[in-house]
């Protein structure tokens, strides 16, 4: 390791950056660095604006990938060089604002059913049901799971946060329906957290 960028690890690791937000921060100086074949240190915003315009017309990143390289430049400079930065000079990109496809309930209904193993029904109903991102969904615990209440804990979500999902309907039979279908396909784990999941909270997928 480089002590530029061990120097980069320790601003990052002070202020209690994400693991993946350091990892594709180091990423970015590092490809950066390469780019010109030289030291990061030894270069400045004329670099960086030649850079940010390759990785939309050479890489073909999208504005918010870009605004991700850039992102971490900005710290490199500020945190570990302790150097100037100019917006004025190097700014973010415009970003494109689309609407999200949305699809209908018989669609919806038509990729749960076709979904195999039953693990995975059990996942898309879940995350239909409640909007929970996926690593929040992959890091569900049956213990997060609040039956009395219908609610969901979901712990260290989206910037180490946590917070709390409440069922809004009452839940259908539906999803018990599909549990006992399948139940006996289903290892003892995978059955405890369908029975937490689906059958108590996230009824309200129909």
């Amino acid at each position: 390791m480089t002590r530029l960028r061990k120097m980069m690890l320790e601003e990052l690791q002070r202020r209690n950056f994400a693991e993946s937000t350091t990892e594709a921060y180091i990423r970015a100086v590092k490809e950066f660095s390469q780019y010109f074949n030289s030291s990061p240190d030894r270069l400045g915003p004329r670099h960086i604006r030649e850079y940010q315009a390759s990785l939309f017309q050479k890489r073909k990143f999208s504005p918010n990938t870009v605004a991700q390289h850039l992102a971490a430049l900005r710290f490199f400079y500020i945190k570990t060089l302790k150097k100037a930065w100019s917006i004025t000079e190097t700014p973010y990109p415009k970003r494109a604002v689309r609407l999200p496809t949305i699809l209908s309930q018989e669609e919806v209904t038509r990729l749960i059913d076709a979904a195999h193993p039953p693990l995975h029904r059990t996942l898309l109903m879940t995350l239909y049901a409640t909007g929970l991102r996926r690593a929040e969904l992959a890091h569900l615990k049956v213990s997060d799971v609040d039956s009395q209440r219908m609610v969901i804990h979901v712990q260290g979500g989206k910037g180490r946060k946590d917070r709390l999902w409440a069922a809004a309907h009452k839940r259908s039979d539906v999803p018990r329906k599909v549990m006992r279908r399948e139940s006996r396909s289903i290892s003892r784990r995978h059955r405890l957290l369908r029975s937490a999941l689906v059958s108590r909270c996230v009824g309200n997928f129909t």
